[in-house]
This record gives structure tokens, sequence and C-alpha cells, in this order.
């Protein structure tokens, strides 16, 4: 028994990095990195939460390091991010020069333009340097989700955050 799965699968339909020789991209992040798969259970709100705790970029200006935690949190509607493209992309950032703000946003635009989810928040928690610590917090809802949704969609956020 290899342990591969040959048949066709409606999860895996379309991934091209899990599974394959990897490769990494160190430097210019975009989305064409991210890879999606279907979410089986769009009828239902669930919250997805992906941590990043090596993320490394570099100040645009003196190009030294920046290291940082990198959480994203999302409700899923059509499409999931497949985890391993979320990694490459997330290496991509390493040679990648920009603030810590821009980073943030840069990662919450990429996977709001893939995944087009119903809610999304990206954290940087970024390590002390010069003395200051620094964390950039960026919120997503779809704006055309209905106002009773946003609000159920803000109480499993709280749920989430009173569990922690």
């Amino acid at each position: 028994m290899s342990g591969k799965n040959t048949e066709k699968n409606i999860e895996t339909e379309g991934l091209s990095k899990l599974g394959g020789v990897t490769s990494y991209r160190y430097r210019n992040p975009g989305p064409d990195i991210l890879e999606a798969f279907a979410n089986l259970y769009p009828q239902r709100d669930y919250l997805i939460t992906l941590t990043h705790p090596e993320f490394t970029s570099l100040c645009p200006l003196t190009g030294q390091p920046d290291f940082a935690t990198v959480t994203v949190r999302y409700v899923p509607d059509k499409l999931c991010v497949e985890s391993k493209s979320f990694k490459l992309y997330m290496a991509a950032y390493r040679d990648h020069g920009a603030f810590m703000e821009s980073l943030t946003n840069k990662i919450a635009d990429d996977l709001i333009a893939v995944l087009s989810p119903r809610r999304l928040s990206v954290s940087g928690v970024f390590n002390v340097r010069g003395g200051t610590a620094i964390s950039v917090q960026v919120d997503h809802i779809d704006p055309s989700l209905p106002g009773t949704r946003r609000d159920s969609l803000a109480s499993l956020w709280r749920i989430y955050s009173d569990s922690r």
C-alpha cells in the first residue's frame, strides 16, 4: 500500500503544490502562490485559524529583518486555502521589503482575492525592534452579506476570542 490516494477527489482537484516537489520563492509574494479547495460545508459558518509563527520580511529602508507571528482567521464561503500553498506564500515575504502595516494588509487583500471569505482577519504581531513592539490587525466582512448574517459572524468571532 503506497498511502497515496489516486482517486479523483473534489477536495484535491486543481491543487498542484500539495504532494509535489516543494519550490520556494523568497520574494514577490502574490496571490498566484495561493491555492484553494472547495468548502464541502458552505451551509455552515465555521472558523479556520492559520498561525504562522516564523514570518520574516525586510524593512524597506534598512534591509533589516522583521520577524512576526501572523495569524489568519476566516469563515470560508465556497473556498478554503490549502495549507502548503499558504506556507509557500508566507515564505515569499522572506526577501520582500515593506512596512509591517503594508504587509498585513497585503496578506489580507491576497487571501480575500483568492477565497472571497465571509469574514477574515489577519493579525501581525511583530517582534520588538528599536524598542518598539508593533501589532497590526486587519478585518474584513463580506459587504454583500445581510445584516443578520454579519451579526452571526460577529458572534462567532466573540465566542472564539472569549475561549482563548
